[in-house]
């Protein structure tokens, strides 16, 4: 199941969504269109129809996904979205609404760096052996969950950088609470799969990581994410048969600028899989409904993994398009 988080179009109020108070709505992409529906409208089961039926009870963050464990469900899988004459008045077609990211509310994000292939690529150009610590734990940073925007909205570029990048990633929503997590239990604690840009100040990252603390500035001003929140076991079909390390994906990764096709990779590539990096996460530390755990980005997922010249730097107008099998295409304009 693929769930959105949306407001209604006119465009000439989207710009001033929160001051008129239009309300953000979670939706469902309804499967073979082009439409979505408000989760209220979306299934038949009359449980699910009682639990939704909250007079004061806004649905916020994941706490809808969450609500079906209540009622000793297993699983969201198999559940049918309706699509008849009684719904489609509330349907709106995706090119009627403004996408906001799939969670409300994150409280934390934590952005790793799981690529072998992306971590030897950049330190190569910048005439580098692979750090051999890199293979001890996956390590992260830390990142601005103030700037995290969706599918759609626009990029401004910052006016201290002429090295303006994108970061071709997948991220996952931790959907439960839990602590120093074991790897063998880390996939249950998945709410959904994501697209992410972890868009980058290339030459402001390169000057404040001589001090030797960071990403900091370089990443502070934009990360976006979506369409959609893909629920687990719309993947469960692309998991790998070794299942030793947690799961491992078999998912085409693309980036695109300007419809010219600049990089990707496959999601099996990432040498840590997200139960490791979800395990690591919260070892000493509790994960939060909401949190999000970025993969970092895939080999050739990046301008800076190239050689100068071989790729400009992104301008005022570029538009950057990240695709993922299954999880759809997160598409931002630089302005």
């Amino acid at each position: 199941m693929k769930f959105v988080r949306y407001i209604p179009l006119p465009p000439s109020r989207v710009a001033s969504a929160k001051q008129d108070g239009l309300e953000h709505v979670l939706g469902v992409a309804v499967p073979q269109t082009e439409y979505v529906l408000p989760v209220q409208h979306a299934f038949i089961e009359a449980d699910l129809a009682r639990l939704l039926d909250w007079a004061d009870a806004p649905i916020d963050n994941v706490a809808w996904l969450l609500s079906y464990r209540a009622l000793g469900l297993r699983t969201i899988a198999g559940l049918p979205i309706r699509w008849d004459a009684a719904v489609k008045p509330f349907a709106k077609k995706l090119s009627q609404v403004e996408l906001l990211p799939p969670v409300k509310t994150i409280p934390s994000f934590r952005d790793f760096y799981a690529f072998e292939a992306h971590v030897k690529n950049a330190r190569k150009k910048r005439g580098l052996e692979m750090v051999p610590e890199w293979y001890d734990a996956p390590v992260f940073y830390f990142s601005n969950t103030a700037s995290i925007v969706g599918n759609g909205a626009k990029i401004q570029k910052p006016t201290e950088t002429r090295e303006l990048d994108y970061e071709l990633e997948w991220a996952v929503v931790i959907g439960k609470e839990g602590g120093n997590i074991a790897v063998a239990d880390a996939d249950n604690y998945i709410q959904g799969f994501t697209i992410l840009n972890d868009w980058s100040m290339r030459d402001v990252q390169r000057h404040e990581m001589k001090v030797g603390l960071g990403p900091a500035k370089g990443k502070d001003f934009a990360t976006s994410v979506g369409p959609y929140l893909v629920t687990p076991d719309e993947l469960e079909d692309r998991v790998r048969e070794d299942r030793s390390r947690g799961k491992r994906y078999d998912l085409e990764m693309a980036v695109f600028v300007n419809g010219v096709r600049r990089g990707g990779g496959n999601t099996r590539d990432m040498n840590w899989t997200f139960a490791e990096l979800i395990a690591a996460a919260s070892r000493n530390t509790t994960l939060k409904p909401g949190d999000l755990i970025g993969s970092g980005t895939v080999g050739t997922g990046c301008i800076t993994e190239f050689a100068e010249g071989i790729w400009p730097w992104l301008e005022v107008g570029d538009v950057v398009r990240l695709e993922i099998e299954r999880l759809g295409a997160l598409e931002n304009r630089i302005v």
